[in-house]
């Protein structure tokens, strides 16, 4: 529930998807963090325990609460439909923390300022299933990052939306100032309302 503009996060990726048609939301939290050591879900547990509210869709979307993007949500729907897998997942290259030195022979030849990460894909959320992911889950104690993710792979049931637009996790303390000050410049990214 950490704001961003005086609004919870949540409130904003609620916002982003109503931007693109989606206006019916199930919110499986995490409450009383605690309680996952004493028999709690986990990822895949709170995911699995949504199937009676998904079947017969042939595609919903999933996200976790703690990024914002200006992904264009129904590319991604089409993106998984056109591609035919249980499972889609925005493929996003993290945003660079520090600067980077161009080095050649031991000399300084150029800065750049805060390149995209290591240039490698990450899990960026804002997932397109299909219902059959659900038998990828076991049960409350399965994280879906882990075992189910990796079956879908394995099995070439995964498929990647690239999205190179805007993208950040709110992780850190920096991370929520730099939202709070994108979302106070007037001109946050991720604002398609």
């Amino acid at each position: 529930m950490v704001e961003i503009g005086g609004r919870p996060i949540l409130w904003h990726i609620m916002k982003i998807y109503a931007a693109h048609g989606i206006n019916d939301f199930i919110i499986c939290p995490v409450t009383r963090g605690y309680l996952i050591k004493e028999y709690d879900t986990m990822t895949g547990g709170r995911l699995k325990r949504i199937t009676d509210h998904v079947r017969g869709e042939d595609a919903f979307c999933f996200t976790y609460g703690d990024g914002l993007s200006n992904v264009d949500v129904g590319a991604a729907i089409r993106f998984h439909r056109e591609r035919g897998t249980l499972a889609t997942v925005t493929a996003v290259r993290p945003p660079g923390r520090f600067g980077a030195l161009d080095v050649e022979n031991h000399r300084i030849t150029g800065f750049r300022e805060k390149p995209d990460g290591d240039g490698g894909w990450i899990n960026g959320g804002f997932f397109v299933l299909s219902p059959g992911v659900m038998d990828y889950i076991a049960g409350d104690l399965m994280t879906w990052e882990r075992e189910p993710l990796e079956a879908l792979a394995r099995d070439g049931q995964l498929s990647a939306y690239t999205h190179t637009g805007f993208w950040q996790p709110m992780d850190t303390l920096r991370d929520k100032v730099h939202l709070e000050e994108l979302w106070q410049s007037g001109a946050a990214p991720w604002k398609c309302w």
